[in-house]
């Protein structure tokens, strides 16, 4: 049957998880060519174009550590800067062609990854530590940074 589930408290449960996501999710990045940061920066668009000050507040990134990665993933043609409709002054950042369809594959990969970290647990459980975390998440006003694999829209695909 395996090794024995280890007892783990809340903080070392949820700091461990957490590293073990963030090394899958930085493994899966590396192998598509992108930091995790890029990676992410794909995924929250994928939604939507954003303003750079809500980007900056989405994915909790100073501004000068914001323009720096938007700088770099729009050198690579991922992502673009372009003017808000409503307000000439705002500048939004939107996927390209090329960085929408890395950002579909990237997603599917990444979320195929990380959903096996949980393959061992019966369906009930998964259930119940999604519920868990879901609350954990909320309670803590979490961006969704990261949608949900039967809620993503397929990537803007605008020039």
């Amino acid at each position: 049957m395996g090794k024995a589930a280890e007892e783990l408290g809340v903080v070392s449960g949820l700091v461990r998880a957490a590293f073990l996501v963030n090394s899958v999710y930085a493994e899966s990045a590396r192998e598509y060519g992108l930091t995790p940061q890029q990676g992410q920066l794909l995924c929250v668009l994928m939604a939507q174009p954003y303003g750079m000050s809500e980007l900056g507040g989405v994915l909790r990134l100073a501004k000068s550590s914001l323009t720096e990665l938007v700088d770099r993933t729009a050198q690579r043609g991922l992502v673009k800067r372009e003017s808000d409709p409503r307000d000439r002054r705002v500048v939004r950042v939107a996927l390209t062609e090329r960085g929408a369809e890395l950002a579909d594959v990237f997603y599917a990969e990444t979320c195929r990854r990380v959903e096996e970290l949980s393959a061992g647990l019966p369906e009930g459980d998964r259930e119940t530590l999604g519920a868990l975390l879901g609350r954990v998440v909320s309670d803590n006003r979490v961006p969704a940074v990261f949608p949900e694999r039967d809620e993503a829209p397929v990537a803007a695909r605008d020039n």
